[in-house]
């Protein structure tokens, strides 16, 4: 598998990232240490997670992802693997338990960097907007962590384009560090919001985009069907699932995905990641898996090389999404 440049940082990454949201979730410790092997073998060498997953789950407190990671660390090669992580959500309860302050980021940090089992992180992600701290408060706390060694290069997650503008003119002024990525919510079925007005804007600032749920959540690899709206997956609760599920032409998208997957040889998620990858703005793609099996079914993707017409086949099918 190839690397390519992560923005206008020294990162070199994988054209897939490795999203480990369900270890500690749906994903046991034995199952994440074996995926986690296999996509090191598979020549992936870009892991992403945050600090709250998954503590949403019910009798988690946060912090599981990162355990895990941390664990595997213990008997792997750290220097090997391209680490990235997330600071915003609530992880203890009380003042500065959560947000973008100097006072939790920086707490939080020493807990991630304990929880990881490393010294740095090399990409530290803002996970999502806090509206009640200042940027500058925000970046000057980044700062501390670069300058510290604690952590390498910055990066922002769910953010509209205006506020990223505004905090890299701030960066630029304050000799601040400046965001290099981006990782928003993009895929064949997710398109409008990121091209809208950040895809522009992150090819300008030479941005590099890391985006997640490249999938769909699953509905990308076919799994769903017209005649089949519920197969038997722990995600087809999700958002994502119900609004896809019930729109007859997320069903015809399908149709075009499948018929260049056949036409290809391949699984339907190697063409959707294959149109996501050949966008000149995409840096790597954020892929989770619960089992080996899974991971294996998509590294495959890199390998696939689209053609001009089955580029705009995909691109007219999915307008409007």
């Amino acid at each position: 598998m190839d690397r390519r440049r992560l923005g206008l940082s020294g990162l070199e990454v994988s054209p897939l990232c490795l999203g480990t949201m369900t270890f500690g979730w749906s994903t046991d410790r034995e199952t994440a240490f074996s995926i986690m092997d296999a996509a090191v073998e598979a020549g992936i060498n870009f892991f992403d997670t945050a600090d709250i997953y998954s503590r949403w789950i019910t009798g988690n407190s946060g912090g599981e992802s990162e355990t895990i990671i941390g664990e595997w660390f213990r008997t792997r090669d750290r220097d090997r693997i391209i680490l990235a992580t997330k600071v915003r959500g609530q992880m203890w309860s009380g003042p500065n338990g959560e947000g973008l302050g100097r006072a939790h980021i920086l707490r939080a940090v020493e807990d991630s960097l304990r929880r990881l089992n490393t010294d740095y992180i090399d990409l530290y992600q803002l996970h999502y907007p806090d509206d009640a701290t200042p940027m500058d408060e925000t970046l000057a706390a980044l700062d501390l962590l670069v300058q510290q060694g604690k952590v390498r290069y910055i990066g922002y997650s769910n953010y509209p384009a205006w506020v990223v503008v505004r905090a890299l003119c701030t960066s630029a002024e304050r000799s601040l560090p400046a965001f290099v990525s981006s990782q928003p919510h993009y895929s064949l079925l997710h398109r409008a919001n990121f091209e809208r007005e950040e895809a522009a804007m992150c090819a300008a600032e030479r941005i590099g985009v890391i985006p997640y749920s490249p999938l769909a959540a699953g509905f990308l690899t076919g799994k769903y069907t017209r005649e089949n709206l519920s197969p038997d997956t722990t995600r087809q609760s999700s958002g994502i699932i119900r609004e896809l599920t019930a729109n007859p032409r997320a069903f015809d998208v399908l149709d075009v995905v499948r018929a260049q997957a056949e036409a290809h040889g391949v699984p339907m998620a190697h063409v959707a990641l294959a149109w996501l990858l050949a966008q000149p703005v995409v840096t790597s793609a954020i892929i989770g898996a619960r089992t080996p099996d899974q991971l294996q079914e998509v590294v495959g993707a890199t390998d696939l090389v689209l053609s001009a017409e089955d580029m705009d086949a995909l691109t007219e099918a999915t307008a409007g999404f």
